[in-house]
């Protein structure tokens, strides 16, 4: 039996699991304005070529449509999708 050829999962900067917070390059709203930019989102299903990220607010596709269930699908390697730039800090009460 011939050997079967296969192609490499595509290389990602980033690895990415069910349950990380990452940020996202998308069209959304932000203070009842619609803007394009990074929201944060958390990762909800991986598999070994798309990404699918849940918004607490309201997310738009590219032609307009608001999406009702607040998850988009992005390639794991696009450049629209990235680990946060700047870690959560927790809010904890100041010792004085």
């Amino acid at each position: 039996m011939a050997p079967v050829p296969f192609m490499r999962p595509p290389d990602s900067e980033y690895v990415f699991d069910v349950g990380d917070i990452v940020e996202v390059f998308c069209d959304h709203e932000k203070g009842g304005q619609r803007i394009r930019g990074w929201l944060k989102g958390i990762v909800v299903q991986v598999d070994s070529k798309m990404a699918a990220v849940q918004f607490r607010s309201n997310v738009y596709l590219t032609d307009g449509w608001m999406v009702p269930d607040h998850i988009l699908w992005y390639p794991v390697n696009s450049t629209n999708i990235r680990l946060p730039r700047k870690p959560a800090k927790p809010n904890l009460p100041r010792a004085e």
